[in-house]
């Protein structure tokens, strides 16, 4: 919801945010009941490993390209019905791959949810258009505590529905692992009723000239601002121009290549590199996995950002989140046992759970609040960007037996974060409630 002229500044509290983060939830369940599924559901169509990383990459390459235009619809006709199609979007997919019959089908799920894939940039539009810079941490930590609650239950719950005993042929094993889909996909359709029910109808800023980016009445643009397309480049280096701006997206970028590196290929060298109960990881250990990670992300995104952002300043976290990532994905290329499995997963989990956060804070407290749109949208191409390569070569190096080199890669990335992190310009750590960015 856009903030119009006359109206009281954006509260600080998390009371306007409670919506969105029920929305977020409900999303975010019905998305991580399916990560640690879709490699296996792939795995029994006949796909390799590179093949199940197109499928993490297809749904990212056509986010890149409708990312910029939901979000510009989102700031033109309000974030309400936006969040409404691309919450159709999801349940559809989720329906195309619980019926899938044929392998190219899940390609078309995947194309489908990757088309209408809006959910998380248009909340974090949202955020911005109802937090102080100074509360922006904190506000963004909801979605994290939304992601690790999700995460903490999801893939469980998958993992669980999935489970199906040892030696069945393909097509048993599709009806026990699309099980899980029809839960994700009856909760897409309650999260559709939620934003029906209780996330207000905004009063969108309507453009009142031509040189307007969709502004408001009194001619400013909103606070969420105007993306830019997927082939303007222009409006893109211009953000690059600026040294401290481009060390944060750089950093940004570098995190999500690591980040995309792992969740493309995890559940597959899990598979390949550990047993339990004499046989090797499925959906159902690997959903653990991630479960216990979301329990973790809980306990750091809602219990311990906030008074070290306090306390230190988001730099510091981006520091220490970029250490613990690097640490936590190069131990996974050595270990061989599942306690030392879960040791390199809890070191991991502090770096991005507060990498993610941090980043996005600093992005924004160095730039004009009619901007926070457009580099926002800007951070989710990157995001997308990372997630259109980094699986298929993740898949293609898990293929080829590399499972140290795929670790690495992730973990190399993380520690190249570092060291822009520690020789990049210095950002300020956090604005005064009624600053602008300068």
């Amino acid at each position: 919801m856009t903030q119009s002229p006359g109206t009281a500044a954006p509260r600080s509290g998390l009371g306007p945010l409670a919506p969105i983060f029920l929305i977020v939830l409900v999303d975010v369940l019905s998305l991580t009941i399916m990560i640690p599924l879709l490699p296996f559901y792939a795995q029994a169509f006949g796909a390799t490993p590179l093949v199940v990383g197109l499928l993490f990459a297809v749904f990212s390459a056509c986010q890149l390209v409708s990312g910029p235009i939901l979000g510009n619809l989102s700031d033109r006709y309000g974030r309400k019905p936006l969040l409404l199609l691309s919450q159709a979007g999801m349940l559809a997919s989720l329906l195309v791959l619980a019926q899938s019959t044929e392998l190219w089908m899940l390609f078309v799920g995947r194309i489908v949810s990757g088309a209408t894939a809006g959910n998380l940039t248009i909340a974090q539009a949202y955020i911005t258009d109802h937090t102080r810079p100074d509360q922006r941490t904190r506000a963004f930590g909801v979605i994290g505590i939304a992601f690790g609650f999700g995460f903490a239950v999801g893939p469980a719950v998958g993992g669980w529905l999935s489970s199906h005993p040892d030696g069945l042929a393909p097509a048993e094993q599709i009806r026990y692992l699309a099980r899980p889909l029809y839960l994700a996909a009856a909760l897409s359709a309650i999260s559709i009723v939620t934003t029906s029910l209780l996330l207000q109808r905004e009063h969108p800023h309507r453009p009142t000239g031509a040189g307007d980016d969709h502004g408001g009445a009194d001619g400013a643009p909103p606070p969420a601002g105007r993306r830019l397309g997927l082939l303007e480049w222009r409006g893109y280096l211009a953000f690059f121009r600026r040294p401290v701006l481009r060390g944060l997206l750089l950093q940004f970028f570098l995190f999500s290549i690591a980040f995309s590196t792992f969740i493309g290929g995890f559940a597959m060298y899990a598979e390949r590199r550990f047993t339990w109960n004499g046989h090797p990881f499925g959906a159902d250990e690997v959903g653990y996995v991630y479960a216990y990670v979301g329990v973790l992300g809980i306990f750091i995104q809602g219990g311990m950002l906030r008074p070290l952002s306090k306390k230190y300043g988001d730099a510091p976290l981006v520091v220490a989140g970029f250490v613990c990532s690097a640490i936590g994905y190069l131990m996974l290329g050595f270990v061989a046992t599942v306690a030392l499995l879960l040791v390199a997963s809890t070191i991991s989990s502090f770096g991005n759970g507060f990498l993610r956060p941090a980043l996005t804070a600093r992005v924004t407290h160095v730039i004009e609040r009619h901007e926070q749109g457009v580099v926002l949208g800007l951070t989710q191409s990157l995001q997308s960007l990372a997630a259109v390569f980094a699986p298929p070569l993740g898949g293609l190096l898990i293929q080829e037996g590399q499972l140290a080199a795929w670790a690495a890669a992730a973990g190399v990335t993380s520690a190249l974060g570092l060291l822009v992190a520690i020789g990049g310009g210095k950002a300020p750590a956090a604005l005064p409630a009624d600053a602008s960015p300068g």
